[in-house]
């Protein structure tokens, strides 16, 4: 793994702001498939892309400073901005490039549920999974240490090694990226079949935040906030049982879908 790919001059390429990008011209790639294969709205991916990748930024960052790491950045403010050394937490880029898009929706008549159905759902998903390659690039959202011979060993210049040394990690970035790309086959499965108008939306929050919970516990980048439980647990704890809810209450009263529909919008 290499946090500097290469040297224009003396500005350094990372491995983590380039795989990041990727990502979400990778998902906004796949977004804009998905639309055009529906027949409804791929006209505005482009630009419901640019506004929600902006605001997922912001809004990851911003998750990591003030609930993962403000004790270190309390006394570094002016490294906040510093996104690409790494400390993206996808849970606050979810929130606030959700809020950007229900917005952007709103604004245009577009119908939010069914787009973050056809469109939002499968493509953040699989942004997610490149992304986690970035972390595993830079050396940050490891897992702590096997306690055996197996696992993986960071360079010297990352943080994982920085905290745990020479010994075996949990890949837990790696299993992470690995379970988003199930998530994303089993999201364009529930897409075929007959649901409710906003459970494939609800179905990739439940099924992402599940593994979450779990992959947590071999997380070693931060400790316990309450109950023995990480701060990001809890959140995939809240949104599990929102989720449940939602996805009940939209099948008894929501619009049921059974193939994509092809008509023009």
């Amino acid at each position: 793994m290499h946090q500097y790919l290469f040297f224009i001059g003396d500005f350094p390429i990372r491995a983590y702001g380039l795989i990041l990008s990727l990502s979400i011209i990778l998902a906004t790639g796949t977004a804009y498939f998905l639309a055009k294969q529906d027949g409804r709205w791929h006209q505005h991916v482009p630009d419901i892309g640019i506004y929600c990748g902006l605001a997922g930024i912001v809004g990851a960052r911003l998750w990591d400073v003030f609930f993962f790491d403000w004790e270190y950045y309390q006394h570094h403010l002016l490294e906040i901005p510093f996104v690409w050394q790494g400390g993206m937490a996808i849970q606050g880029g979810v929130l606030l490039g959700a809020i950007a898009g229900i917005i952007y929706t709103r604004i245009h008549k577009i119908d939010t549920w069914a787009f973050a159905d056809i469109v939002a759902a499968p493509a953040i998903i699989l942004g997610q999974a490149i992304g986690r390659m970035a972390n595993l690039m830079n050396g940050d959202a490891f897992g702590h240490p096997t306690g055996g011979n197996f696992g993986i060993i960071y360079p010297s210049t990352t943080l994982a090694h920085q905290v745990y040394g020479n010994k075996p990690l949990w890949p837990a970035e790696i299993w992470e990226g690995q379970i988003d790309i199930i998530i994303f086959a089993l999201l364009l499965i529930f897409r075929t079949t007959n649901h409710a108008k906003g459970q494939v939306f609800i179905l990739y929050a439940i099924l992402y935040s599940t593994a979450r919970f779990f992959l947590e516990f071999l997380r070693g980048d931060y400790g316990t906030l309450m109950f023995g439980l990480k701060s990001a647990q809890l959140t995939s704890l809240a949104i599990i049982l929102i989720g449940l809810i939602l996805f009940i209450w939209q099948g008894y009263h929501a619009e049921r879908i059974g193939l994509p529909d092809k008509k023009s919008k």
